[in-house]
């Protein structure tokens, strides 16, 4: 793809400044710009390094005084980038509609209009799938699963039995849908294995990583509210209910019968232990192992999580540990020093 900057400008809707007749080929952050790259400035903290960019255009939400490239003035730089990269995205041939002479459908399986099935998926009887919905390669549908329309499963996703998967969704490569819950009993000297007959309901327009895992519930439903997006290696216990709108990073993982609110963010490897209940918009940081509920719009911190200001506030008394030790061995001494004086003078006096 090979675009003018009067071209491009014109295609993202922005108020040209500047030299329109150069030539952009890609896109990319400031610090590795060339005379072919559009690049853009989201924020002031990058102000200094587009001075001394080499790049053939910005987006910019306003003019920049001191840059001598093209500037595409947007309303709002994010979205403005996200339908730069739509457009300068590689041009990969997209999938054939049709059944692959590999794969196995199971008869009466449903199939909408323009349905592309890959090679070697394996459709159970009873399942739906819907229209423009592509299954690629390696795919596994258990008995009873509607998956919606215009819904994209990447390789080797495997969904159980009576699964539902909505609308406009996307699960990316090796992630698993439905599989038992981790609930056993101890009984008798052993660990017995709890049925789990409950489903797992995915809502419209959800997006899950790479190699993650959704288990079914023991009865009733695990269910991912519309909009959510999860990010690849989460793992989501059995009856866990997640709001609409949430943002999970990965490593995230998720106890039994967890209730997480709508617009929750839950950041990198945090840990959230089973039965309770993550009000809307609260935020859970980084590293952190939730053990009670949160209140709607609170920002955890810490192992075990706490109020992130205050959990800064012991972080910062943490690291002065060494400081304080040094300290307090040296005013031991002096103490020390102090006592042993007025012994000898006591002595002394005797």
């Amino acid at each position: 793809m090979e675009l003018t900057v009067k071209e491009l400008s014109q295609r993202l809707k922005a108020e040209l400044v500047g030299d329109g007749g150069g030539l952009i080929r890609s896109v990319g952050p400031v610090g590795a710009a060339d005379q072919t790259t559009l690049t853009f400035l989201a924020n002031n903290k990058h102000l200094a390094g587009l001075k001394a960019a080499r790049a053939g255009a910005v987006m910019v939400a306003k003019m920049v005084a001191g840059v001598s490239m093209p500037q595409l003035v947007v309303k709002n730089v994010n979205t403005a980038l996200i339908e730069a990269l739509k457009i300068f995205a590689p041009k990969l041939q997209a999938p054939s509609p049709g059944v692959h002479s590999t794969a196995v459908v199971a008869e009466g399986v449903m199939l909408g209009k323009n349905v592309s099935i890959g090679p070697f998926v394996v459709i159970e009887t009873g399942a739906e799938i819907g229209d423009n919905t592509v299954i690629a390669a390696g795919c596994k549908i258990g008995q009873n699963t509607k998956i919606g329309a215009n819904t994209r499963l990447d390789s080797n996703v495997v969904v159980y039995h009576n699964c539902v998967i909505g609308n406009s969704c996307i699960i990316q490569a090796n992630t698993t849908i439905g599989s038992t819950g981790f609930g056993y009993y101890f009984i008798e000297g052993a660990h017995r294995l709890i049925p789990h007959n409950g489903i797992v309901v995915i809502e419209d327009f959800v997006e899950i990583g790479a190699n993650c895992c959704v288990d079914r519930a023991k009865f009733g439903e695990t269910r991912i509210g519309a909009g959510t997006k999860i990010d690849n290696l989460v793992q989501i216990a059995h009856n866990v209910i997640i709001g609409k709108c949430c943002l999970i990073a990965g490593q995230s993982g998720m106890g039994g019968s967890v209730k997480i609110g709508d617009g929750v963010v839950l950041a990198g490897a945090a840990g959230i232990v089973d039965n309770i209940e993550i009000g809307d918009a609260a935020i859970v940081g980084a590293r952190s192992f939730v053990i009670k509920s949160i209140e709607p719009g609170m920002h955890v911190l810490g192992l075990p999580s706490i109020e992130h200001k205050e959990a800064l506030r012991v972080w910062a008394c943490t690291h002065r540990l060494p400081k304080l030790m040094e300290q307090v061995k040296e005013l031991s001494a002096r103490v020390e020093k102090i006592e042993t004086a007025k012994d000898n003078q006591h002595t002394g006096r005797s």
